[in-house]
This record gives C-alpha cells, structure tokens and sequence, in this order.
C-alpha cells in the first residue's frame, strides 16, 4: 500500500463520540493522597525493620514454591503478563488499533506517557533504595536496603497496575471501565502473589510496587493538557507529510475537452455560403489568366513532361497543329 493511500485512509474513518478526557476530581485527588501516604507508610516500616520486615522474612522461609510445586510451571508463564516487554508490546497493539479506527493518537500517547512516568519513578526507587531480593540476602531478619539490589518497589507489580489500568482509564464506556478495572485488578493482584511465590520479591515489594503503579494511574489526569497538545502537533505534522507525499506523486496530462456540437442551422448556412462563392482557377506562374487555348496547351505539357507510369510514351504534338 502506497504511504499517501495509508495516510488518506485515516481520513475516511469516523472519530468516536466525544468523550472527556478524565479530569483530576475530588475523588481521585483524595486516593491519589492516600495512596502517597501508603507509599510512604511502607518504605517508613521497611527502613525501620518493623514487623512488615518480620513478614517478609517468614514467607520467604515458608518458601511457597516449595509447599506447593504443582503450580510453578503454571505461574512461570502467568507472571509474563507483568513483565514490562510482552505486556507493553500487547496493549500497543490494541491502542494501536484504537488509533487507526478513532483517527486519534490519544490511547498510544496516554500508553507512552504512563510508562514514561513509571519508568522514571520505579527506577529512581529502585536504585536510591537498593534492596536486595530474597534470593540474595545476607543476613536473616535485616531489611536488606542501601545494597546492590534493584527489587523495591516490586517492578512486575507495578508494570501489571499500570499496562492493564490503561485499558480501563481509556474505557469510553462506564460498563467497559468497571469491566476492565476488575481484569486490571485480578491481573496486578495475580502477578504480584505470583512473584512472592516464587521467592522473587518480599511481600513489601509488592505493596510497594501495587502502590506506585496506581500513583501513576490516578496521576495521568494531570498530563492530559500536554497529552492533548502533543496530539496536535502530530496530527498536524501527519497532514503535512500527507500533502507532500500527494503533490510529489505522479501527474497525469488533462483530458481534452469535448468539442461542443455545431448547431444544425450554421451547418446549413456555411454549406450555402460555400455553395454560392464563385470557383476561379488558382494564377499559375506563366500563364495569364483567360489566355488561349495556346496558353492552356503549354500548361498542360508542362504539367504532363514526365511520362506516366505504365502509359505509352506518345511524342507530343507541336503547338501550331492545333
């Protein structure tokens, strides 16, 4: 497909119904602050070595993955869906799809600004605070901080709350939004048992890392305004490198135009008009007009010097025996 035909294409497709962009409420700056404080709550309980630390270091011994084998093979696979690769090429995939039918870049960009915003935060987390993982701790009952590590908050966990929260943040639809909010919650609640099953990640991580990702969620509000912008310019852009690709493409010559009929009554008159002008005789080089019979003959052996093909040659008369 031609690129002009594709970026045409985009023009033929219907926008969605009109459907305001989430807005910081009351409501959701009021979770967006108490999620805040349970983040800070649980880095304040990890950094002090407080029964949250206790925790984490039973189920560690308790070694579920051991308890129950049976289920490893099946979560080795379940915990894919928090792993920030699959996930974001999957959802990029489906938003990709939006795009192309909405004629909007709105889910793509709301996507990226989301894993931008975790990325920054998660990382910057990880590697101030640099626990170590389970599997690699030194000394039974400590907190693990200030290390080499990079597993608090729980990045899995996270990743899980903020890919599959987009789908419902996007939702156009209430019924769709509550649909997609319980898949979004089974899949981040799914994934970070997972990663304590398997040892991975303290329990705290994945606290941590469940409330770092709805921080970015209920945040996005905030980025719609420069989301909106961005938008824009693209499309803008998109519309100029259309009209540059559709003039640079191959020019046909126009089609001639049609005669238009003569009407039936000028024909007529220009045949008479050709009918009543009078016949002369075009002034040949030599010969004056109404010369004698004299004049006609030498013109006419003039005009017949050169024998005719397949005529016998006949000497020719002199002119004085007319």
């Amino acid at each position: 497909m031609r690129t002009d035909r594709l970026l045409a294409r985009l023009e033929q497709e219907q926008r969605p119904p009109d459907v305001p962009a989430p807005v910081m409420s009351r409501t959701r700056l009021a979770l967006l602050w108490a999620t805040l404080g349970f983040y800070a709550a649980t880095v304040a309980a990890v950094l002090s070595t407080s029964w949250l630390v206790r925790l984490d270091w039973q189920v560690m011994l308790f070694r579920p993955y051991k308890q129950w084998p049976g289920m490893h093979a099946f979560l080795d696979y379940f915990v894919v869906l928090g792993q920030r690769g699959p996930t974001a090429v999957l959802i990029a995939a489906w938003l990709g799809w939006r795009c192309w039918r909405q004629r909007t870049l709105r889910p793509l960009l709301v996507m990226a600004g989301a894993l931008l915003l975790l990325n920054v935060t998660v990382g910057a987390a990880k590697l101030g605070m640099g626990r170590e993982g389970p599997h690699y701790a030194n000394v039974i009952g400590s907190n693990e901080m200030f290390l080499t590590g990079d597993i608090f908050p729980s990045g899995h966990t996270a990743n899980a709350v903020v890919t599959w929260g987009i789908l419902a943040y996007l939702a156009t639809t209430p019924r769709a939004r509550r649909t997609l909010s319980v898949i979004a919650a089974v899949f981040a609640l799914g994934v970070g048992a997972t990663t304590v099953y398997l040892g991975t990640h303290w329990v705290s991580d994945v606290l941590l890392g469940w409330a770092a990702g709805l921080l970015v969620l209920l945040a996005l509000p905030w980025c719609e305004p420069l989301i909106a912008r961005l938008e824009r310019r693209l499309l803008l852009l998109r519309d100029r490198l259309r009209d540059a690709l559709l003039a640079a493409g191959p020019r046909t010559a126009p089609a001639p135009a049609p005669h238009a009929p003569q009407p039936v009554g000028a024909s007529l008159r220009a045949g008479a008009a050709e009918e009543a002008r009078p016949h002369t005789e075009p002034a040949v080089a030599g010969v004056r007009p109404g010369a004698g019979p004299h004049g006609a003959t030498a013109l006419r052996v003039r005009q017949t010097g050169r024998p005719h093909p397949g005529r016998p040659e006949h000497p020719a008369r002199p002119v004085s025996s007319l």
